[in-house]
């Protein structure tokens, strides 16, 4: 078939539709046969196939989301105007109806607004003046059975006009579906009818009401998908920022000013021309990443997935550049969007509550409906150029910047000092004075000094910070953060923009310092009041700064101490706060590495770690800084396993430091640990007690806890009266979020491999593993896993039948093929990820050991891969560290040869380095980490 287009851009021809369908009536004679619907569904399928390919090839041409939207919508138009015609005219032969047999119908919601995404319900209203017909019903069955048979998603209802207006008055969403009606087709009259009772019976006098509604509803839906603007995999339609917030600006409007159009919202006031300009540019970049992701799935896709975000960044053109991926610069530009309809928002209600002050009795109730409302503006003692608007800083006059552009950075810190949010004006006014923003500024004593006040305040320095970076005062007045605004990560680990991510660790910082993490990180909450005023600055500084030079070509630590240094000394900070400042940048990810990559226990591993640290003040400040830049990296990074770790590197650290560390005192330490551990077993009968103190050596007893020790006693002596050769126990940490298997069974080198492929065949995330050997030739491995479920009573029931399958797999009742085989839930890696592999051999971590350090793309049953393969190649892992970044994993294997020497040869080297990267450059057809 042919499609001729229509002129003005449409994608099919209405007039040769409705011809070609007249004609099959006329060729069949009967036009409600099985072979006249058959062919009328061959010609709409026809027509809908090439009518959204040419809107596809239009968008892929023009780029333009929005005209591909309305191009969509006018295709359905078409579609349903004929198909009504046809069933009106040559199905029921029904051209002149009687008045209760008419029948109108009404485009609702987003098809209402004239667009509709590729992929979009069709959202109908079938209107009738009375009580359903037979006539009616059937040209409705006729018409929805139809579109159904195209293979389209159809909401509907058919209703009456006072059933309409009666659903209007109770429920928001109906309200607002009728506020979008379009007629389509049918009996205008009837559809004027329902819009002039609407205005009249529903909307007059109930704008305060209605906006209520949709603010709460807005807010619903935010907590739903994410209150951060700034999530990994936004939703483009439903997340903050996204369409729905537009959509909710308008239907606001024009609830209350019974508007039309978009150019409308100028007329009335609710928003300046370049405001209006913004607001068409954002909805057209939106629908154009919509309408992408509609096509490049086939469905009606909201998210932006990973997979997806690099899809459409090659849909939409976006080139690698300057050290950015192309899916990084798509997404930066869709983050800096969401960012505008944020500002858009706060713009129009700030619009809308000053016109309710100044026209009151349109919108009487309005100030309830919008936060920060009730007072009058009142004066700040001291303050000159700003006042208290209704508890939100405001501006005394417009030129407050222009004659004195400090007061950019002055309105933030006046407003942390008072307690004030931001009215939107003073914000609008702000962003239009950025370029106020110079040199001279930049050098001003007076603004660094009132800029470091804010971001060391004991307040709530991060919401200040948000707002000044949210209206690019703090890009323009730090131009290196300017860089790292809205850039993404195309990673799984990071959930949040760079720039956000860094305002959240400060954000962490206070939280910790106002006592409300005091639970999660005991150390740090017990370290932080006792930093002087100038360490404090240096902390908050050294977080804000951390990851400034993120998306450089050189390494993003080092170019950010180099930031520090050339920045610090402008902010006020002397000479040796500017140094520790660039110390911590520099440094700020080696205490994490080495907390989860390294042995704890070998003395080797404290020695290296304090030779960078020096000092107990860079061991204090950098172990708050670890813990907050952790916790601010996304929902679920940090947790209590990690937070012990931090712990233990610290307090190994700060004896060495401090002259407790050395094989003499750890010697003694050792002694005394065992000393106490028998003193605890002295219930045990006869010499038990210290025969069992015997049996451990000293990395066991200064690497586990007394509390821990003690279980594992009871556990290891069960086991000896029961006589078994194999034996597991499991046991729950809600504080650290791991789970932990100790298993008991004799040592073997390929024992770790079965263990991690148990728990891999379980479903089971290994959190880190600690291996240790018994005097008698026994292993005693000690596996953290990732907590399941919250609940301790699910968490040890899926534990122990983790450690059933660990029992069987070691007894032979159960081999890996028959485990993997069965259900169980792995976490999904997108197949877009790619991570080189990279595999370090190194013998100085270690005064006894050989360390392999293994990092590449995660995949299941990966860590049980490499311990096999390690003891293949005829290694004796000693201890095991496992680190997982989203999709990336960082996993070091402490070995020995089979006689407990490190590797030296450089040719067997090679080998192991050789086999290592053959294993991981290995494709798998599953996503997940596993084990």
């Amino acid at each position: 078939m042919t499609v001729i287009a229509a002129k003005k851009g449409r994608l099919v021809n209405p007039d040769f539709l409705q011809k070609q369908l007249a004609e099959i009536a006329e060729s069949h004679g009967d036009a409600s046969s099985f072979e006249a619907r058959a062919q009328v569904l061959s010609v709409l399928k026809d027509t809908l196939l090439h009518g959204r390919a040419e809107a596809e090839r239009l968008l892929l041409s023009d780029g333009k989301g929005v005209k591909c939207a309305q191009r969509i919508s006018d295709l359905q138009d078409v579609i349903i105007q004929s198909v009504y015609q046809f069933a009106l005219r040559e199905v029921f032969k029904a051209s002149n109806l009687s008045k209760g047999e008419k029948l109108t119908l009404v485009a609702l919601g987003g098809y209402g607004r004239g667009t509709l995404a590729p992929g979009s319900d069709i959202d109908l209203l079938f209107l009738l003046p009375y009580k359903k017909t037979p006539l009616s019903e059937q040209v409705t069955e006729y018409i929805l059975y139809i579109l159904w048979d195209l293979g389209q998603k159809v909401g509907h209802a058919t209703r009456t006009v006072d059933e309409c207006i009666k659903l209007s008055k109770t429920d928001p969403t109906i309200c607002t579906s009728i506020l979008e009606a379009r007629h389509l087709t049918g009996d205008d009259a009837l559809y004027e009818t329902l819009m002039e009772r609407f205005q009249r019976d529903v909307v007059r006098g109930t704008a305060a009401q209605y906006i209520q509604a949709k603010m709460d509803e807005r807010d619903l839906r935010h907590r739903r998908m994410g209150e951060a603007r700034y999530v990994l995999q936004p939703n483009v339609k439903e997340g903050k920022g996204g369409l729905r917030d537009l959509h909710t600006l308008f239907w606001i409007a024009k609830y209350t000013y019974q508007l039309r159009n978009r150019e409308d919202l100028v007329k009335v006031g609710v928003l300046a021309k370049d405001e209006l300009r913004l607001f068409v540019k954002s909805e057209d970049f939106l629908w154009t990443v919509r309408c992408h992701l509609h096509f490049e799935t086939g469905k009606a896709e909201e998210r932006l997935a990973f997979d997806l975000q690099r899809a459409l960044a090659r849909r939409l053109s976006y080139q690698s550049h300057n050290n950015l991926q192309d899916v990084e610069r798509f997404m930066k530009h869709y983050f800096l969007v969401t960012k505008d309809v944020g500002d858009l928002t706060r713009i129009f209600s700030a619009v809308l509550e000053d016109q309710e002050i100044k026209q009151a009795p349109m919108l009487s109730s309005l100030l309830a409906a919008l936060p920060f409302s009730g007072g009058s503006k009142t004066t700040l003692r001291g303050i000159k150029d700003f006042v208290a608007d209704r508890q939100r800083i405001n501006v005394v006059d417009d030129d407050v910047f222009d004659k004195d552009p400090v007061n950019l950075i002055r309105m933030f810190n006046i407003a942390e000092r008072f307690g004030l949010e931001y009215h939107p004006h003073a914000l609008k006014l702000a962003r239009a004075s950025l370029k106020r923003i110079d040199k001279t500024v930049r050098k001003d004593v007076n603004a660094n000094r009132l800029f470091l006040s804010l971001l060391t305040s004991r307040n709530d320095p991060e919401i200040n910070l948000r707002r000044m970076n949210e209206v690019g005062v703090l890009g323009r007045f730090i131009p290196d953060f300017s860089k790292i605004v809205a850039m993404m990560q195309f990673n799984m680990y990071h959930s949040y923009t760079v720039d956000e991510h860094l305002i959240q660790t400060v954000g962490t910082l206070a939280k910790i310092e106002s006592g409300v993490l005091k639970e999660e990180h005991p150390l740090a909450a017990e370290l932080v009041p006792d930093l002087s005023d100038q360490d404090r600055q240096v902390l908050y500084v050294a977080l804000l700064l951390h990851d400034i030079a993120k998306g450089r070509p050189q390494d993003h630590s080092t170019a950010g101490a180099a930031v520090a240094r050339r920045l610090c000394p402008r902010l006020g900070l002397n000479p040796d706060q500017v140094e520790i400042v660039a110390w911590l940048v520099q440094e700020h990810l080696t205490m994490s590495m080495i907390a989860q990559s390294r042995d704890l226990s070998d003395r080797k591993t404290i020695e290296d770690f304090i030779g960078v640290v020096q000092s107990t003040r860079r061991l204090k400040l950098l172990l708050i800084l670890t813990v907050c830049d952790i916790r601010a990296v996304g929902p679920g990074v940090w947790n209590g396993w990690k937070g012990q770790l931090l712990r233990t590197l610290y307090s190994e650290a700060e004896l060495a430091l401090t002259g407790g560390f050395s094989p003499s005192s750890r010697s003694e330490r050792a002694r005394n640990l065992r000393e106490k551990l028998v003193s605890h077993l002295a219930h045990w009968p006869g010499d038990e007690a210290v025969r069992y103190g015997a049996l451990h050596y000293d990395n066991y007893l200064l690497s586990v806890s007394l509390e821990d020790q003690l279980r594992h006693a009871e556990f290891i002596k069960d086991a000896n009266e029961e006589g078994v050769p194999l034996a597991t126990m499991v046991n729950t940490n809600s504080f650290q979020a791991v789970t932990e298997i100790v298993v008991l069974a004799q040592d073997h080198p390929r024992l770790l491999s079965v263990v991690a492929a148990a728990c891999s065949g379980s479903g089971a995330e290994i959190d880190g593993a600690q291996i240790f050997t018994t005097s008698d030739g026994r292993a005693l491995d000690i596996i953290q896993l990732h907590r399941a479920f919250k609940d301790d009573d699910d968490e040890l029931r899926r534990a122990r039948s983790i450690g059933k399958n660990i029992e069987d797999m070691l007894l032979g009742k159960l081999d890996t093929p028959t485990l993997l085989s069965r259900p169980h839930q792995l976490k999904k890696l997108p197949k877009t990820f790619r991570v080189a592999p990279k595999v370090a051999i190194d013998n100085s971590l270690s005064n006894m050991f050989t360390v392999l350090e293994v990092e590449g793309l995660d995949r299941p049953g990966l860590l049980s891969q490499l311990t096999e393969l390690i003891a293949g190649l005829q290694l004796d892992i000693r201890s095991a560290h496992v680190m997982t970044f989203g999709e990336r994993i960082i996993d070091s294997f402490y070995v020995t040869d089979l006689v407990g020497q490190k590797i030296v040869d450089p040719g067997r080297q090679a080998r192991i380095r050789s086999a290592l990267l053959r294993l991981m450059e290995a494709r798998s057809d599953r996503s997940g980490r596993a084990a």
